[in-house]
């Protein structure tokens, strides 16, 4: 007996590999899944296709999503506040004062990107500083972070 893939073999292939994403805690079978669906389409389109080029394609195919993602896509989905990062991290932060005259001497300071979960926070100055300020975080004390106006503290 004779067995010919079909297109719809490897359609249904690649969905079982996208669902079995579900599963595997890899995230690597979704890029076999997409290229055997790929597959399948190429199949519907050119009928004479030997199992060979087709196990070819799904190879090539499944390298090239893969590559994609890593090179591409993933990139596009990092993180970039800095919740949960170390003192060091956070220490050169600049970011502008929105108001002063807290309790304690306090400013509140509001980051482009959060610091440690919070894009604001209650800090001590070294210097005087206005409204509109740009300045730059210094040191960690407790749970204020220390600023110093930005043009001093390079």
């Amino acid at each position: 007996m004779n067995f010919i893939f079909e297109p719809w073999h490897w359609f249904v292939l690649g969905i079982l590999l996208m669902l079995s994403e579900l599963i595997l805690p890899a995230f690597a079978a979704l890029w076999f899944g997409i290229a055997a669906i790929i597959v399948s389409i190429l199949l519907w389109l050119i009928p004479s296709m030997s199992f060979t080029v087709q196990i070819i394609c799904w190879i090539i195919l499944s390298i090239i999503c893969t590559v994609a993602w890593f090179k591409w896509i993933k990139p596009l989905s990092i993180d970039k506040t800095q919740a949960g990062l170390p003192r060091e991290a956070t220490i050169g932060q600049t970011g502008m004062v929105i108001q002063t005259g807290l309790a304690h001497d306090q400013i509140r300071v509001r980051f482009p990107i959060p610091l440690l979960g919070s894009d604001e926070w209650n800090c001590r100055t070294l210097a005087p500083v206005q409204v509109g300020d740009r300045v730059r975080v210094t040191d960690i004390l407790g749970n204020d972070l220390v600023v110093q106006p930005h043009s001093t503290a390079l």
